[in-house]
């Protein structure tokens, strides 16, 4: 059973993912000008030769950085390339269009780049592409093949295309129809940018709900909630146009207990972002952040099992498993993480760990990458880092102890 559960109040609107009743993503609305993919028309400050990067002015409180990846043609083989230096391809003053492909971390400010992306429905457009791409999440290789024909065959020399998780089984009429709309989106954008002051903003992708409807809202959903009446109708509104068949699907809560409680959402989010998440059985992890990566560690707590202690351990490193890959689409942490399962001695229980682990992180729709077992025998994973991760988003450190839980005492 999957429900997608949006609560509005006041000028907030929460939205979150339930998989047979667990909290799996988590969504407040998110200030505008943080928003990842907006597109503005921008002036370069400072050119760095010796980083091969540049600090542009955006028009935000930090400026922000473009690497010279970012500026040079989408299908050059950037490993391979041969780099120009940075100052043959922009100099101090210049105005530019780009788009913001990560927001502000800590004090680096947004990660900027010119191989432009918009989204659809069936299909993210990239005006400077010259590719089809099909989402990995489509696994039927007939399936593939279709999209990429009709890729193919709609799209103009020297755009791109890829073809999202929901076009599988879309017609050509469809992927037309959500190609000429996005076509007709990056001329009026290329428009604005001709005129008016810089830096200025010239597209921003939709508010949060609507993004929501476009991007979750598939067939796999089997009811969505909402608990306005008025942001009820504009949904329908906008399922019509997409997906006219799963409009009954959208239902009003209208019980006089918060839905927010009712559904248990605060209380999964409280015990979700702990340092210290307990398993059902008894064992627990640990999550640490670093600027660089996250750690999790493994321990079996409580859990004492009933046969051996590779049985135990193995046991808790499965429920682990799951929990971790919950969490990790929870707290949208990205980077590079690091986990410290505890020793198995079995190597078919390290590779049942490692598969299904593997299982779990393809129900992600932020891409993620299981990379394998290391010399040290932690498990070493990769998740597409794009903004801050949940817990700097729904919590601050403490004034007192600046965040490590302790203080030092003088004697």
């Amino acid at each position: 059973m999957k429900q997608i559960v949006v609560h509005c109040e006041q000028d907030i609107t929460k939205v979150s993912l339930l998989v047979d009743g667990k909290l799996v993503e988590y969504y407040d609305e998110r200030p505008k000008e943080d928003r990842v993919g907006s597109i503005y028309k921008a002036k370069v400050v400072n050119v760095l030769p010796g980083m091969q990067a540049a600090f542009v002015d955006i028009g935000q409180s930090k400026n922000a950085f473009l690497y010279v990846d970012d500026l040079l043609d989408a299908n050059l083989d950037k490993v391979a390339a041969d780099k120009p230096p940075i100052r043959d391809l922009i100099r101090e003053g210049q105005e530019i269009i780009v788009q913001v492909a990560k927001e502000p971390l800590g004090t680096k400010g947004a990660k900027i780049t010119t191989h432009f992306t918009i989204p659809g429905r069936w299909i993210v457009y990239m005006p400077n592409a010259d590719y089809v791409g099909i989402s990995r999440k489509i696994e039927s290789q007939e399936e593939r093949q279709r999209l990429k024909e009709m890729g193919d065959k709609l799209r103009k020399d020297g755009e791109g295309l890829i073809l999202r998780t929901v076009a599988d089984g879309a017609s050509s009429e469809e992927l037309e129809r959500d190609l000429n709309y996005l076509r007709d989106l990056w001329a009026s954008i290329l428009s604005k940018g001709t005129n008016g002051k810089t830096p200025v903003c010239l597209y921003q992708d939709l508010d949060m709900v609507p993004r929501i409807i476009r991007d979750l809202f598939t067939e796999q959903i089997d009811e969505l909630i909402i608990n306005n009446a008025e942001k009820k109708a504009e949904i329908e509104s906008l399922v019509l146009q997409y997906a006219p068949q799963l409009i009954q699907r959208i239902k009003l809560y209208q019980s006089d207990i918060s839905m927010i409680h009712y559904y248990g959402i605060y209380d999964a989010i409280d015990k979700s972002f702990r340092p210290k998440v307990w398993l059902s059985n008894g064992g627990y992890i640990n999550i640490d952040h670093t600027e660089a990566l996250t750690v999790i560690d493994v321990n079996t707590g409580k859990y004492t099992g009933t046969i051996g202690l590779e049985l135990t351990v193995y046991e808790t490193n499965l429920e682990a498993v799951e929990q971790i890959s919950r969490l990790i689409r929870l707290r949208d942490i990205g980077g590079i993480l690091i986990i410290d399962f505890i020793d198995m001695l079995e190597e078919e229980h390290r590779q049942s760990i490692v598969q299904l682990m593997e299982k779990f992180v393809k129900q992600d729709r932020t891409k993620t990458i299981v990379v394998g077992w290391t010399q040290l025998g932690l498990l070493e994973m990769t998740r597409k880092k794009v903004r801050s991760h949940g817990d700097q988003l729904m919590y601050e450190s403490c004034s007192y102890c600046g965040g490590v839980g302790k203080h030092f005492i003088q004697h």
